[in-house]
């Protein structure tokens, strides 16, 4: 299954293929709306990803990367294995979760061996929005089945797998998922939707929901986000650039 994410720059793995025009790797061999059907893998080449994964790593923390995140969310690969609705398969990796989860947790496995000194996080959409789709439950048991193979924090967002998802969107949206995975699989997560300010971000870690908050958009719109919700919040850091220290707040 191809989702539109999907249509972003492949991080670890693209393979051509002359038997798909789309070249997409994929657990069952099911179309995206509007994309060419992809290539279903057999148990080869999912070795050979798993193995990829590994090198991934050696790959990162030899350039000097201190963390790495496994994306195992918003349609990619291996959210597509996790899903019921892209995971149709009828062997060790399909049906049941112990097998939807077999390849994500044998790359969590894999990283960990492979960089042992680097935290590992893991990003999951906790919830595909549409019917019969993974969900926040089933999250929460892979979450802690990973936490205990090594993986050391847990980045919760949703959705991107199917055309037909019905996503409900505003502020902080998606917290209540970062908290059900916190509170039934005991690890450490981090909310992502729509926290767009110092004091919304401080009353959902003050509130237990979260363990940290990762922001994107509002980086983009303002570089220095960080600096500023400090300020606002009346928090000392210490990592102002020089150019900047004449306009910290006293």
């Amino acid at each position: 299954m191809r989702s539109a994410a999907s249509t972003k720059p492949c991080l670890i793995r693209c393979r051509p293929s002359a038997s798909s025009a789309s070249g997409t790797d994929s657990p069952s061999a099911l179309a995206f709306d509007g994309f060419a059907e992809p290539i279903e893998l057999d148990a080869a080449a999912i070795d050979a990803i798993v193995q990829d994964f590994a090198s991934a790593a050696v790959r990162a923390t030899a350039a000097g990367f201190q963390l790495l995140e496994i994306h195992a969310a918003h349609g990619y690969l291996l959210h597509q294995f996790l899903s019921p609705l892209s995971n149709l398969r009828d062997d060790e990796y399909g049906g049941s979760l112990e097998n939807r989860a077999r390849l994500l947790l044998r790359i969590v496995d894999a990283v960990r061996d492979a960089a042992p000194d680097a935290p590992v996080f893991v990003r999951f959409s906790a919830s595909d929005w549409a019917e019969g789709g993974w969900d926040v439950e089933e999250t929460a048991t892979v979450a802690r089945w990973a936490s205990e193979r090594g993986a050391d924090f847990f980045d919760i967002s949703s959705g991107g797998l199917v055309a037909h998802q019905n996503i409900v969107t505003g502020p902080g949206y998606q917290v209540g998922f970062a908290a059900a995975v916190r509170r039934e699989a005991g690890v450490p997560v981090s909310a992502v939707g729509l926290i767009t300010d110092a004091a919304q971000a401080e009353q959902l870690l003050a509130a237990g929901d979260a363990d940290a908050v990762f922001a994107g958009r509002e980086w983009l719109r303002d570089p220095h986000f960080a600096l500023r919700a400090a300020s606002e919040l009346g928090a000392d850091v210490d990592y102002w650039p020089k150019q900047y220290v004449r306009a910290r707040p006293a």
